[in-house]
């Protein structure tokens, strides 16, 4: 079926020589993954590599098979010129770290609009903003609404945050974090990005927040892995 989409990139890698397998988020069809034959060698063809950069915004006329098949791409735009996401440093490191998230998080090939909408905007924050150190852990937290396991925030004021339950407890448990660690995820709570330079985190609870989130994703889905990113993202934000 031949189809017309937004899409965002959130995986490429090089197939044989010559070609690249390309996974994108669409806007109508959710994951979809496409071969790109000859991508890396033609020089007349409409479709460039440079599209393929992890978090691009394309338009695409794309031809979707039936599920757990690759497609092909038949015209491609970006949709979106970024002005910093590749030049920046912690910003191209956000931009990596989160791809590998996107890429072991959704598996769904049908619609979802109101996350793509987030993602489409959430990137467009970030190329936009300069204050960017705590980004990637609100989009973390908010991206959860959207995967089906965003905490609980009945008993906000509880001693415990159980991990594995996704709620808010005074029942401490193997999963529960609790005391500072506590104190400094709350912090992500009731904001948005326009108000994330009012949250002071300093480097050390920037790390445990994010490490927090990632056991968070861990529980949570299956067959999620530690991006391999995310030790580079640590070092630039220390």
């Amino acid at each position: 079926m031949i189809e017309v989409t937004k899409a965002i990139v959130i995986n490429s890698i090089k197939y044989g020589d010559t070609s690249l397998i390309t996974t994108c988020y669409t806007e109508k069809a959710g994951i979809k993954t496409y071969m790109l034959k000859g991508v890396l060698t033609s020089k007349k063809g409409k479709i460039k590599p440079a599209y393929f950069q992890p978090l691009n915004q394309l338009n695409l006329t794309a031809n979707h098979n039936n599920k757990g098949t690759l497609n092909t791409i038949r015209d491609i735009e970006l949709s979106v010129f970024y002005k910093h996401l590749y030049t920046d440093v912690k910003k191209q490191s956000i931009s990596l770290f989160l791809s590998e998230i996107l890429y072991y998080s959704i598996r769904e090939e049908e619609q979802n609009s109101t996350l793509f909408s987030y993602l489409e905007t959430s990137f467009l924050w970030l190329d936009t903003h300069e204050n960017i150190s705590n980004f990637h852990l609100l989009f973390l937290l908010n991206l959860t609404k959207f995967l089906g396991f965003y905490p609980e925030l009945k008993l906000l004021n509880s001693l415990y945050f159980d991990l594995a339950e996704g709620c808010f407890t005074n029942s401490k448990t193997s999963t529960t974090i609790y005391g500072e660690n506590l104190v400094q995820f709350k912090k992500l709570f009731g904001i948005n990005f326009d108000a994330l330079h009012l949250v002071d985190f300093n480097a050390t609870s920037r790390q445990s927040i994010l490490t927090i989130l990632i056991q968070y994703y861990e529980l949570h889905l299956s067959g999620f892995k530690k991006p391999k990113s995310l030790n580079v993202l640590k070092s630039v934000f220390s």
